[in-house]
């Protein structure tokens, strides 16, 4: 549905531009913004729900923005003065589209619970930027679910957003508590799915290479300076080191993440060849 065009810095800019920065605003309203191609083609191929469309007011749509604005009757589209949009897309130049889309909601039962279930939880992580990018390699490794657990940044801060490349928009992503991670966890396994709670830490009992992570896995990351909490670490089935030589202490969260990520999915892929 097209709405009257946005010119100035009115009250909907302003609601738009505060969902960039103001995280309280970016919850009570349910919103986030979603800039670029790739981001709003998946976010639309994964049925996320968009609630407003904003483009460029007076320039013609390319046929990929006219293609997402058809696939999207229900989105209200917003023709905004190009200087604004260009702010609201967070480049000198205004993109095609921006997409003001509705959090989806945070409840673990978006989760697929098969035999191949592989979730990341992210414990208390400081900084939106390692949020995206773990949901990343999630996403390309086969996990089949993000959850934020703790007092941690914001999974939908436009920085989380861009370091994702789309990813937050394919992939569940969920903000839980830990009692209820572990209470979602103990109901799939009183229902007889085997699985385990595997802890990430430099000082862990056995090394990445030596674990076996084909089965149903629950992946704790903890936070970037102090790492797994001891109620997480006492929650854990295992805890997995990944060996690091050099001078370096130790790896930055998401990559040690996407390290084991990547374990995980030659683990299952060498269950695979082996059951054919």
């Amino acid at each position: 549905m097209a709405r009257r065009p946005v010119t100035t810095r009115d009250d909907r800019f302003q609601q738009w531009q505060a969902l960039l920065s103001n995280r309280t605003k970016r919850t009570r309203s349910g919103l986030f913004l979603i800039q670029g191609v790739r981001p709003i083609t998946l976010a639309v191929r994964h049925g996320m729900v968009l609630d407003t469309l904003l483009r460029p007011l007076g320039v013609r749509l390319s046929r990929w923005a006219a293609d997402i604005t058809a696939r999207c009757p229900d989105a209200d589209v917003v023709e905004v003065a190009p200087e604004l949009l260009a702010e609201l897309g967070g480049k000198d130049e205004p993109p095609e589209l921006v997409a003001v889309a509705r959090q989806p909601p945070d409840d673990l039962s978006r989760l697929p619970t098969g035999t191949d279930l592989l979730v990341v939880v992210f414990d208390r992580a400081a900084n939106p930027g390692n949020i995206g990018t773990l949901a990343r390699s999630a996403d390309g490794f086969g996990a089949t679910g993000l959850v934020v657990t703790g007092h941690a940044a914001d999974p939908y801060d436009p920085r989380a957003v861009r370091a994702a490349t789309g990813s937050l928009c394919a992939l569940p992503v969920v903000r839980a508590e830990q009692r209820d991670v572990l209470a979602w966890a103990d109901r799939l396994r009183a229902g007889g799915l085997p699985l385990r709670i595997v802890g990430t830490d430099e000082h862990g009992a056995t090394d990445l290479d030596d674990t076996d992570l084909s089965g149903p896995t629950v992946l704790v990351v903890g936070n970037e300076t102090v790492g797994l909490s001891q109620a997480w670490r006492q929650s854990c089935d295992a805890m997995v080191r990944i060996p690091i030589g050099g001078s370096a202490s130790s790896l930055n969260a998401a990559v040690a993440g996407s390290l084991v990520l990547y374990r995980a999915a030659r683990c299952r892929a060498a269950r695979c060849r082996a059951a054919r």
